[in-house]
This record gives C-alpha cells, structure tokens and sequence, in this order.
C-alpha cells in the first residue's frame, strides 16, 4: 500500500518557492534569500499525516549566477523530484508575467504527466489578481494566486492539498481500520507446537492439540485483547496455520488444500510467527518459508518451542558439547541467524508452550515489531545514508560505466518500499543490492521487516550523463 503523498514545489530561480516551502511547513526550514540558486538539495517535511512536502532548487540557473556542475545538479534533483511527486506545485512570479524559462519548466512538467498546480506568487493586494490569469495558457488550470511573504493565499494552497489528497488520507484511515487487530499467524512445520502456543496465549483450549502431526488442517483466527503493555492499543488476532510440508510430502488432496490455506494465512497477516522446535533446529523447509514471508511483504519473529526439553538435557548432562544451557542457547542464536541471513536481527524467542516459559515475551515482540514496521524515515538521512554507503564501497564498474542513485524516497511501510532513481538499472548486480539492503537494515533497525528497493531509471532529460 502507498503510504506517503509527495508534493514537489517546482519553478525557475527566485520566485518564491522556499519562502512557500515555509509558509506551508509554518517553521523556517528552507532558506529565504534574494540570490537565486541558494536551495539545491531536495529539502522535505511532513505537513500532514503522511503528507510530504519537498522544496526544490531553481531550475534553468544561468551559467554566470552558478557553477555549471552545480546548475546540472539542481535540474536533475527538481526532475527526480517531479517523478517522486503525486502534486506538483509550479511556482511562478506574476509581477514578472510568463518568462521563456516558465515555458520550459510548463512543458516539461506536462511531458511528466504530474498532476500540476501553478502558484502565482507576489500578488500583494486585489488589484495584482489579474495577473495570475496570464498562466492559464499553460492549460493546468486556474492558477491560484498568493503571496508567501505575506501569507495572502495560503488557505487557498491548503484547500488545494486537502482536495487532492482526501482520497489518500481515506485509504489511510481505512488501512489503519483494517489492520486492527494486529493479525499474528503461527506457521512452521508439523508438531513444533503452534496450536500449544495458540492455546498459551489464550490461556484455554481453543485449539486441538494432538502428537500426531497435521492435526490442524484449517488455518484458524481467533481474537485476542490486547496485552497489558501494549503501546498500540490495538487488539490481536491469532491465526493458527496446518503444518507446513516440503512439496515432496505433499501426497494428498487434504496436505495440498493445507499448503494452500498456510499461503494465505502468511499473506493475511502482519507478523509471522515462524515455529521451530529446539532438538531440530532451522530446516531448509523453515528457510523455504522465511523467504515466503520476505515474497509476501511481511515481519518475522522466530519462536523456539520445546527449550525445556534443552533445559532438561543440560540438567541430566546429555546435552553434547556445551556445558551450560546459556552457552548452547548462544550458539543456537548465533547458527539460527546465519540461516535466517535474510532477516538480519531477527528477534528469536526461546519458549515452551507446555510450560508456558517465554510465552509471555510473544505478544510484547509484536508490538515492537509492529511499531517498527510502520516508521517513517526522513528522506534526507536515507540519502545521507546511502551516499556514505557509496561512498565507502563504491559499486563496481561495467564498459567504464558505475551504478549510481541520484535520490531515494520512502513509498510505502509493512513492507518497507523504497523508491531509488537511479542512472542504469543494468549497472547493478545482485552484491551490490544486497549490500545497500543490509547497510539501510542495519543502520535503520529492520530487523524482522521485509526491505524491498524498487529502482526506477532517471529521465534522461535530466540526466548530465546523457547530455554528454
């Protein structure tokens, strides 16, 4: 699901854009200065819930007010910008009329397909409104003509936002209706203990618990109030998948139709339990289904069952090669997350469902999950953090050519989607991405949240690469 509305503020030089940029975020962010050119890097803030507005430099700065690398720079910055955007603001200078740079910027943006509003800045007072009719030409409709300096408008700018994103912040709010409760599917191979673990937490019997595996065949939802610490006050529902199979153990119609409601029990979810029990440990089967839980976008907690089975190996001294249960409980963690590579830090919970040991630790790791899963990173640090990434291991290079990413931007959360304009797609190979998912992992705490990066070609038009 789309989780944020970009605005991008876009025009030539000096017509008003940070001072708008401003007025709209009502604190002084961007720098209001008469010389043109001073913005050059994308600046963003959050206006509304989920609403990000994004300042841009001056497009078309002429060679003798800029260096010319730094004048290529801002137009390719304003383009990524423009593609990011789902509203564009063109911002122009009534008391100048139409320039032949305005012209270019209103061809350019209709080229895009952005949805695009022209903000007629420095009208002071009634008699200057007529003004802004010169910009109708540009066929984007009717201009609405302010004043940032003074504030004269800004309701008019405002009613313009909340038009166009209603739609979004009511997917918004309808996401955040559906996903009360927080949906928690226990999955795993046969007989590790996922209905014992249902019934833990339950506190009663509601699920059928037998030694024979595949006694669960249905996958069933049961809700669950919400834990004492809850930080969400959202309540829980838990789904209780049938045991999941390698498909050469699939011999019946009834395993089959199984596997099937497993699948949909991972895609109807937020959080994946994944179960495995302490004498087999993580099985290529159980690394099959981590990686279903990456394909379906969702977060992941490794559940130990049975410790007390280890606990009482370690009591009677059969426990081979470890003298204490601490020791081998670090070196199940350590072997646990190097097979689980795809989860970097993963929380892992060591429990007994018989005993009710660790039980209790289950539902205040979901929280924390779910709280971590829908952050919003700032799009300034995620650049910042994947310039240094490039910068302390370059990407290799192909025919003299090397893989970059001009501008990145966070589009969506549970999973984390994340937008990367870049020069050549074909540039990157499969190491190098998953390095930057492992540097943005690492350094943003996503641990247990799927990471997706989605790479999108850069406009040639604004690429300096092109052009040479």
């Amino acid at each position: 699901m789309k989780m944020f509305y970009n605005i991008a503020i876009v025009g030539r030089p000096n017509v008003g854009k940070s001072r708008l940029f401003n007025r709209l975020a009502r604190k002084r962010i961007s720098i209001v200065h008469d010389v043109a050119g001073v913005t050059r890097d994308i600046i963003t803030h959050e206006i509304g819930k989920n609403i990000i507005l994004m300042d841009t430099g001056g497009l078309g700065l002429s060679g003798k007010d800029s260096i010319e690398e730094i004048t290529s720079a801002v137009d390719e910055q304003v383009g990524l910008a423009i593609s990011a955007a789902d509203l564009v603001f063109f911002v122009v200078d009534a008391t100048d009329g139409i320039m032949p740079m305005d012209y270019d910027i209103a061809e350019m943006l209709r080229k895009s397909g952005a949805d695009v509003t022209v903000v007629a800045n420095k009208v002071d007072d009634q008699e200057k409104s007529h003004l802004a009719d010169a910009f109708k030409s540009f066929g984007f409709g009717d201009p609405v003509a302010i004043s940032a300096e003074h504030g004269i408008g800004e309701e008019k700018i405002r009613q313009v936002i909340a038009s166009k994103t209603v739609e979004f912040s009511s997917q918004l709010e309808d996401a955040e209706t559906t996903c009360n409760p927080i949906k928690l599917a226990f999955i795993g191979r046969p007989n590790v203990g996922k209905s014992s673990l249902v019934n833990a937490l339950l506190e009663e019997r509601r699920m059928i618990v037998s030694d024979i595996p595949g006694t669960t065949r249905e996958t069933v939802s049961i809700k669950l109030p919400k834990c004492d610490t809850s930080e969400t006050g959202r309540d829980f529902e838990l789904l209780d998948t049938a045991g999941s199979r390698p498909q050469n153990r699939i011999t019946t119609s009834l395993d089959y139709f199984a596997s099937l409601r497993t699948r949909d029990g991972i895609i109807n979810c937020d959080i994946i339990f994944l179960v495995i029990d302490s004498e087999s440990g993580i099985t290529k089967l159980d690394k099959k289904l981590a990686n279903e839980v990456i394909g379906a976008g969702k977060g992941l907690i490794l559940v130990v069952n049975k410790w007390d089975i280890a606990q009482k190996r370690c009591r009677d001294g059969t426990l081979e090669k470890f003298d204490s249960i601490k020791e081998f409980q670090e070196s199940f963690l350590q072997a646990a997350r190097e097979e689980l590579r795809a989860f970097p830090g993963v929380e892992i919970a060591f429990v007994s469902a018989e005993r009710g040991y660790g039980v209790n630790t289950l539902l205040p790791l979901a929280e924390k999950l779910y709280a971590r899963m829908n952050h919003r990173i700032g799009t300034g640090e995620l650049n910042r953090v994947i310039q240094k990434a490039f910068d302390k291991r370059p990407p290799s290079t192909s025919s003299g050519r090397m893989f970059r990413i001009y501008y990145a931007v966070q589009t969506g959360n549970m999973p984390f989607v994340f937008k990367c304009f870049c020069n050549r797609i074909s540039l990157l190979n499969d190491n190098y991405k998953k390095y930057l998912l492992n540097v943005l992992r690492k350094y943003f705490d996503f641990a247990g949240c799927t990471v997706n990066l989605e790479f999108v070609e850069k406009d040639r038009r604004f690429s300096k690469e092109e052009k040479e």
